[in-house]
């Protein structure tokens, strides 16, 4: 027989396996053959066969009770795999409903759909894994607490590194009819990574005084060094917070706590708004509007929506008015203008005593003012949408609203030529009749004037917003003196007035061994919260996960639920399974 037709051992490929080292004593040595762990003989061919038969004929008697045991140690391994894998679904499920502001019972509710979806797809072994998953209400809980204490404790961690750190402070009334007192902490690192997370979440039942929120604050900052590193403090503006003498600012100076405080900055925008002299106007127009679809009028409401769709309109339905809300005014109005032939036409027909509003849809100074107050507020609701958002500097919100008052003179310049091409509703009206708008310079003026009027505590942050935004071709005598001579060195850096970056992303070149004056005072000035934009925004999940529905939540169940809802630190799932020395599964 030729060469060519012997068969190579060496050809067939054959890979030596894991679990042939505890059921027969194998391994695979340095030169790639199986070699016994008892005789240390060496099998050639490498067979689960040549394995097995050494094994049973020479071994099997005297330690067939070892490879038992091993047996045994992979059977327990697997089975604590699984447990771990079960409790990392349990976490993963908790994180996402705590997420998405869910109930807390959910979670078996999430685990019945996907075993039922299991089934659906024949897939029984998968079916099976999710039933070790535990999502009774009690086990979230537990879950949301250890994810909330870690996200707690990696904040805490962030606090205590920071350069500095500001606060923002705001207080609703829940549906318990409990004051949720919000302190946000806004944290900057050495490379200006900004945090913004929640610091703690305080239940007042009993009195709301100034002295309760300064001595909540006070014992919230206190872990990270009192106010040594604290750059600023903004609130809602309320006389619980401003006031001077038995309020929280009055606490903090009583206290020798010299730190800026500031009024939100949406806040002041929002009163400036409210100023607008056309109260009347909306009046009207809320009068109208809860005719039709307010209180128990659902007749009513679907005669109009009916109408609404037979003449094709712009919008579906109006929208109700809400004080509380920023934009909910502009909203409302933008509705109102665009259906005011509709809603005159149903009225009409369909509601009887309302020819006093009739009239008031027909006339045209109403029709004017409706128009005018229509498109202001709207301009307002753009400023509002720049301020809003989290991790902006005090610099960006400054200029957002110093760039609305340049355009209120623009306006007043326009509205004194009747040019209307910034005021797309008033123009129009005009296009029908040739309106004059010319009279309406007065509000602005009035306007502008509650801008100038407001924000003035801001303007003691002038200086520095100037110098931050612009550091290259400032004046360097008119800044402070310990960062005149960085400055100087600053603008004679060639690679430095090359850059096009600006805003924070500047102060992120500069040298910390060159410009430690510099680095340091913008560190403290990004800190700086302008609004309580972020409390408001948690509110919100507090509406959601404190409802009628569900009135009977603890503090601390509470606490747990908004830090994980508002935080945007990662959690790390691996170490909170790992921290569990023997994880359950169900049964």
């Amino acid at each position: 027989m030729s060469n060519s037709k012997l068969r190579k051992v060496d050809s067939e490929n054959r890979a030596f396996k894991s679990e042939w080292e505890h059921d027969y004593f194998f391994i695979l040595n340095r030169d790639h053959k199986s070699q016994c762990l008892v005789c240390f003989q060496v099998l050639a061919v490498l067979k689960e066969y040549n394995l097995k038969r050494h094994y049973m004929t020479n071994h099997k008697q005297k330690f067939g009770k070892y490879s038992k045991l091993f047996q045994q140690k992979s059977l327990f391994t697997n089975e604590t795999q699984q447990q771990e894998e079960a409790l990392l679904a349990s976490y993963f499920v908790t994180y996402e409903l705590m997420k998405a502001k869910k109930a807390l019972s959910d979670g078996e509710l999430i685990k019945n759909c996907a075993i039922k979806m299991a089934e659906a797809f024949n897939e029984n072994k998968v079916g099976n894994k999710f039933q070790t998953v535990l999502l009774s209400k009690q086990t979230v809980t537990r879950r949301l607490e250890d994810i909330s204490n870690q996200i707690s404790n990696n904040a805490n961690d962030i606090i205590a590194n920071c350069s500095y750190f500001s606060i923002a402070l705001d207080d609703s009334i829940d549906v318990s009819d409990t004051n949720q007192l919000l302190i946000f902490v806004r944290a900057i690192k050495e490379d200006f990574t900004i945090f913004e997370e929640l610091l703690q979440v305080c239940s007042l039942h009993s009195t709301t005084r100034g002295v309760d929120i300064f001595n909540a604050v006070k014992s919230a900052v206190e872990e990270f060094g009192g106010s040594e590193k604290l750059s600023s403090i903004v609130t809602d503006g309320a006389k619980l917070m401003t006031g001077t003498i038995s309020c929280f600012v009055g606490f903090l100076r009583q206290n020798k706590i010299i730190v800026p405080t500031l009024h939100c900055i949406i806040h002041q925008e929002a009163l400036c708004a409210k100023s607008i002299k056309l109260s009347t106007t909306m009046a009207t127009v809320t009068k109208i509007t809860n005719l039709i679809r307010g209180g128990n009028r659902s007749l009513t409401h679907r005669k109009f929506l009916t109408l609404l769709e037979e003449m094709d309109s712009a919008y579906g339905d109006l929208l109700l008015h809400t004080e509380v809300r920023w934009l909910s005014r502009g909203k409302c109005l933008v509705r109102f203008f665009e259906l005011r032939h509709e809603i005159a036409t149903f009225l009409r027909e369909e509601v009887t005593n309302s020819a006093e509003l009739q009239n008031d849809l027909e006339d045209v100074e109403f029709l004017r003012n409706l128009a005018f107050l229509t498109d202001i507020t709207q301009h307002l609701n753009v400023l509002n949408l720049q301020l809003q958002g989290k991790k902006q500097t005090i610099c960006q919100m400054v200029g957002f609203v110093d760039s609305f008052r340049k355009k209120l003179h623009l306006f007043k310049s326009a509205l004194d030529k009747n040019n209307l091409l910034h005021f797309p509703c008033c123009r129009k009206l005009s296009e029908g009749g040739g309106l004059e708008f010319r009279d309406y310079t007065e509000i602005i003026e009035d306007l502008s004037s509650e801008f100038d009027r407001r924000f003035n505590d801001f303007e003691s942050f002038r200086p520095d917003i100037s110098l931050f935004s612009n550091p290259i071709h400032c004046d360097i005598e008119s800044q402070p003196g310990h960062l005149q001579l960085e400055l100087c060195e600053l603008q004679c850096d060639p690679s430095l007035n090359t850059s096009q970056v600006t805003g924070i992303d500047f102060w992120k070149l500069l040298s910390p061994e060159r410009y430690p004056l510099l680095r340091n005072w913008a560190l403290k000035l990004c800190s700086v919260f302008a609004s309580t934009y972020i409390c408001e925004t948690a509110f919100s999940s507090l509406k959601h996960v404190k409802s009628k529905n569900r009135n009977r939540l603890s503090d601390v169940v509470l606490s747990h639920i908004l830090r994980v809802a508002t935080s945007q630190l990662e959690v790390d799932f691996i170490s909170l399974v790992s921290s569990f020395m023997k994880p359950q599964c169900s049964h």
